[in-house]
């Protein structure tokens, strides 16, 4: 075999693209001439790079790719009024189709008023039987927009804002629907299974309800001092807005902290099934530690700003108004998807450091830990190959052999899934059980001995919650998932055993 020809790039090749400054010229040959050494990159494939992110560098500089360093150093110069423009050689570099972000940094949303289809779009219904109206006629509305290219409901969904909690909605590849996301963006599970036996529940329950009560903190109050990994605190992203950097201290504080309504840190007993590649567990019983919350008042602040704009820049009829988007090839667009991508990472190191800080507190280190987020957007492609924007609000992703976690109640089980990848699902299944009646309904309806009869008989201890949470306002957990057999197939069963939840006074108004 002959060894192939590695043709190095020169330093008039980069000046080829663009009138690139002396001092960034052995950045840019080291980064490029790295592509084709050691990434096996062609030519042409490296100077295409170059030429897109020359093109766009806040968006390079501000994502994970592999000139993110030197997008940064080109950024760094624009903003302070020293411009790289890409030449006519250059442009000829760049893919003939737009790149998702394909405006000028400066461009921003026109506002302009939508009309619906006349006819909303076919999706799939997943348990119809089990899905209230008001969740079907948001989907159909949703489904009416101009942009929309499919779409699914779950069968824990149920009426939200905007897009029903439980739905799925493909849209054109430069939209997104800030509230089509969530409120509390990128909310996640996250689970680790210890090597301990289920009676460790039962010799060491003081240390297990001691250490939720020390090391969780939940609620708008609930912010840390100590953190064992800050990390997420560093990434450049930070730094990309001033709705970003506004928030960055208050997101210091309540790194490690959960939310309220829906939200807790439990104690429980998986039970593994059998055996499973990526789950890498043997069949049997463990203990295990269970944790729903997504990216606190970051993430909060961000949807509600980005939804208003949206709102403000799209204009649609009153039913569909929350369902505003914004255009990814505009500054507002890009800014919004930079917030959406740092709340995801966000809210996962907030997971870690719960998780960390609580087996600690045990003395020991998880065997495997699994975890996934909702309330979130991907870019993803649809069986025709066509490049579309998912986004998936109270929906877990599903696609073939990806694994995740459907929590049910403080009382009932909860399921550690592996997705089948179907398409009519869009890659999706349900985020959990999904509710039977609003929190207002809930205090109305339910008193606390129903609620504490209901703990009592699943040998439940609850530390915090109340009402809006009580077990009896969730759908059952089994027939949902019995619901969605063609989308995941169940690798494990977690029960809850001692909860925590914020305390009833700590409380303000979630979406899902």
């Amino acid at each position: 075999m002959k060894t192939p020809i590695i043709i190095p790039i020169t330093l008039d090749d980069i000046l080829e693209l663009a009138p690139v400054p002396d001092e960034l010229h052995a950045s840019f040959l080291r980064v490029a001439n790295g592509l084709v050494q050691r990434a096996n990159y062609p030519k042409e494939k490296v100077m295409g790079l170059l030429a897109q992110m020359l093109q766009h560098p806040k968006k390079y500089a501000y994502s994970s790719n592999k000139v993110t360093n030197l997008a940064r150093s080109v950024y760094e110069l624009n903003k302070q009024g020293i411009s790289v423009p890409l030449s006519e050689t250059g442009a000829t570099y760049l893919p003939p189709e737009p790149a998702p972000y394909v405006s000028d940094a400066s461009e921003k949303q026109t506002e302009r008023d939508f009309a619906l289809r006349t006819d909303p779009l076919p999706y799939a219904v997943f348990g119809r039987e089990q899905i209230e109206e008001g969740a079907l006629v948001q989907m159909g509305t949703a489904a009416s927009l101009p942009v929309s290219v499919a779409g699914a409901l779950m069968p824990d969904a149920h009426q939200g804002y905007g897009l029903p909690i439980g739905g799925v909605l493909a849209t054109d590849a430069n939209t997104v629907i800030p509230y089509a996301v969530g409120v509390d963006i990128a909310c996640r599970m996250c689970l680790s299974v210890f090597d301990l036996p289920p009676a460790f529940l039962n010799r060491e329950p003081d240390l297990l309800k001691k250490s939720l009560v020390e090391q969780t903190k939940f609620g708008m109050g609930g912010e840390t001092r100590q953190k064992i990994d800050e990390s997420v605190m560093d990434l450049p992203q930070w730094r990309a807005t001033k709705v970003i950097r506004d928030l960055k201290d208050k997101a210091y504080r309540q790194l490690g902290s959960s939310g309220t309504g829906n939200h807790f840190v439990e104690w429980g007993i998986v039970e593994v099934y059998t055996n499973d590649d990526q789950l890498n567990l043997p069949p049997g019983e463990y203990l295990a530690l269970l944790s729903h919350s997504g990216s606190r008042g970051f993430g909060g602040n961000v949807a509600n700003y980005y939804s208003k704009l949206a709102m403000q820049r799209t204009r649609l009829p009153k039913q569909a108004a929350h369902l505003a988007w914004l255009d990814l090839n505009t500054e507002e667009g890009q800014e919004y998807w930079i917030a959406m991508n740092l709340a995801g990472e966000y809210a996962s190191a907030n997971h870690h450091e719960i998780h960390r800080k609580l087996a600690k507190a045990l003395g020991q280190t998880p065997l495997t830990m699994v975890e996934n987020h909702h309330n979130f957007a991907w870019k993803e492609k649809l069986p025709d190959g066509r490049e579309v924007i998912v986004h998936r609000k109270g929906a877990t992703p599903a696609g073939q052999d990806v694994l995740g976690i459907i929590p049910g109640s403080m009382t009932q089980p909860g399921f550690v899934v592996r997705g089948r990848g179907n398409a009519d699902s869009l890659n999706s299944a349900s985020h959990g059980a999904g509710r039977l009646m609003s929190r207002t309904q809930a205090f109305a309806r339910i008193t606390r001995s129903e609620w504490n009869k209901a703990l009592q008989q699943a040998d439940v201890q609850l530390i915090g919650g109340d009402l809006d949470e009580a077990p009896m306002v969730y759908k059952d957990i089994e027939t949902v998932i019995n619901a969605q057999r063609d989308l995941v197939s169940v690798l494990a069963k977690f029960t809850p055993k001692i909860v925590r939840m914020a305390d009833a006074n700590r409380k303000e108004g979630r979406e899902d």
